[in-house]
């Protein structure tokens, strides 16, 4: 939508009283909805579209500083990481099987893209304790303990993927286990992809 059309819906907006545009951060994703409330005075076409850029999380989200918000905020515990050099000829196919990936766990795991060029993605791959040499790689990270796992490609492909997100489930579901007598594994069961 252009700057335009957004003054215009914010004139439209603001001439209403007691109006809250919800945002549901990409349904495909994670169901969650935030809330802007119109009737503050300052808001206008810039905060309303920057409101929709911080909390929009796609299929896969590219980790920038606007999104880093949404992506800290979504109620998906588990995120993997794709951190790989977007200006390489194979990045093209590798988003393709990335994407192809994310279809499985959707509403599981938040796929996110890593732009290894960019200076400010610098501390992310050196939180994985990773090296530029060793990208792509695959980060899968669990916010709630900060349980992760590092998996360094020649090459994505869906299975890889799929398999590398499935043994750290199956992992996580273990452990979890043990601690409590397989409490989470019945709640959990259904998350490992492949499964009904």
């Amino acid at each position: 939508m252009s700057a335009h059309h957004w003054k215009k819906l914010t004139q439209a907006l603001s001439e209403r009283t007691a109006v809250t545009v919800g945002f549901f951060a990409c349904l495909q994703v994670d169901n969650d909805r935030r809330d802007l409330d119109m009737n503050s005075e300052d808001v206008d076409a810039e905060k309303m579209t920057r409101f929709i850029r911080m909390n929009e999380l796609r299929l896969v989200t590219e980790y920038n500083p606007v999104t880093a918000i949404g992506v800290m905020q979504s109620s998906l515990q588990l995120h993997l990481l794709l951190i790989t050099d977007k200006m390489s000829p194979r990045h093209p196919e590798r988003m393709r099987r990335y994407r192809a990936a994310a279809e499985l766990f959707k509403g599981k795991i938040l796929f996110i893209l890593v732009d290894s060029n960019l200076k400010s993605n610098e501390q992310t791959v050196s939180f994985f304790k990773l090296k530029k040499s060793q990208l792509p790689a695959l980060a899968i990270f669990n916010t709630p303990d900060e349980k992760q796992d590092v998996l360094t490609l020649d090459e994505v492909s869906v299975e890889r993927v799929q398999d590398f997100c499935n043994r750290f489930l199956q992992r996580m579901q273990k452990q979890l286990g043990r601690q409590s007598e397989g409490c989470f594994w019945t709640l959990r069961m259904g998350v490992v992809a492949g499964s009904p």
